[in-house]
């Protein structure tokens, strides 16, 4: 089926627009893939720091025949979102070594919670925070001892800030593996309902607190479609996530194999085999335009207005306030997830979600 007018015009106006820089993007990105594996350039004692602590994969690093998978991480445990990820390094190094590779943690970015921070003095700094993660995982992958890199991050500002960083190492192959939302505890219509009887002195703090906690109640992203699951969407449309990653919840066995097969499918597209496919390739005009069709469809966060531009720009992208437009005044919402609607993203991913939301808009 061929594309829709209007979708095919934005799209060539963007490269158009973005022309020059990203031109000169893409010569920094060959320049940087052609001395093939970095590794093989470090000298005995930069490898030998790299791979000290590296105990059973020492021997397979050492000798550059086997892919080696870097790993950014946002994980702590105050961010619900983010909790799942501490178990995550050593399922990817299972996962590796099962492909015959090996994998590393190369460093750890910061993640705020803005629902911790609304109202207090933290607050100022969470735009500032993408940068600041951008420039610590660009000084995790400065090492140059990865042949490809997965970034575990998930909410507002973290993974515009891993983007943009996957970005700048272009040249690496590059896979975003999920957390997955929490299980869906109480309705936002009945948790709404108990915050107006406390404004109205019907119910004391106690019941208020015991009806949050009762909605925001385990490890998971939380599940109403803001930011940070906006993101998810993102990047499964964009092609950064395994098909079908983005809402599956934790600690489940279809969470842990998906993540098993991100890393394979990962270190499968590095220069070490026959299907280089470095991040600077998937993230093109035509992935962002994707971007701006699945927030209209699922009517998204508007802060990805903010973010993807930088993400994008980050690629030699140039997106502006108009190609949203242009790009909305064609999409339909196809899906009404709290809080534009009743239902969350358990409920969207039951429904089909991003399988069912993809095929429908590919056959438009």
């Amino acid at each position: 089926m061929p594309l829709d007018a209007a979708i095919a015009r934005v799209t060539d106006t963007i490269v158009a627009r973005s022309a020059d820089m990203r031109r000169d993007y893409l010569d920094r990105m060959r320049r940087a893939a052609e001395d093939g594996p970095r590794r093989a350039h470090l000298s005995c004692s930069n490898q030998a720091h790299a791979y000290a602590a590296s105990g059973p994969d020492k021997e397979t690093l050492a000798g550059h025949r086997a892919p080696n998978l870097g790993i950014v991480t946002a994980y702590n445990d105050m961010l619900s979102a983010h909790q799942p990820f501490e178990r995550f390094p050593d399922l990817i190094r299972a996962a590796a070594r099962n492909a015959g590779g090996t994998a590393q943690v190369a460093g750890g970015v910061p993640a705020m919670c803005d629902g911790v921070t609304q109202g207090q003095a933290g607050m100022e700094l969470s735009l500032f925070s993408r940068d600041v993660i951008a420039l610590a995982a660009g000084v995790a992958l400065s090492h140059n001892t990865f042949d490809a890199a997965c970034y575990l991050g998930v909410c507002d500002k973290i993974v515009p800030g891993l983007v943009i960083a996957a970005a700048t190492f272009g040249h690496l192959p590059t896979v975003f593996i999920p957390a997955g939302p929490m299980t869906s505890g109480l309705p936002n219509d009945e948790k709404a309902q108990v915050r107006q009887k406390f404004a109205t002195g019907e119910v004391d703090r106690e019941a208020l607190m015991r009806a949050e906690m009762a909605a925001y109640h385990g490890p998971g992203t939380c599940t109403f479609y803001g930011t940070a699951n906006s993101n998810q969407m993102l990047m499964e449309i964009m092609g950064l996530h395994l098909p079908g990653a983005s809402f599956v919840n934790p600690g489940t066995p279809l969470r842990d194999a998906l993540t098993a097969a991100a890393v394979e499918r990962v270190l499968g597209l590095t220069q070490l085999g026959n299907a280089y496919t470095p991040a600077c390739d998937i993230l093109d005009e035509r992935a962002f335009v994707n971007g701006m069709v699945g927030l209209m469809a699922t009517g998204g966060s508007t802060n990805l207005v903010i973010h993807l531009p930088a993400m994008a720009r980050a690629a030699g992208i140039l997106l502006e306030p108009e190609d949203f437009d242009a790009v909305s005044s064609v999409t339909p919402l196809m899906a009404r997830i709290y809080p534009n609607g009743l239902a969350d993203v358990n409920h969207f991913h039951a429904a089909g979600g991003m399988g069912y939301l993809i095929g429908a808009l590919l056959e438009a």
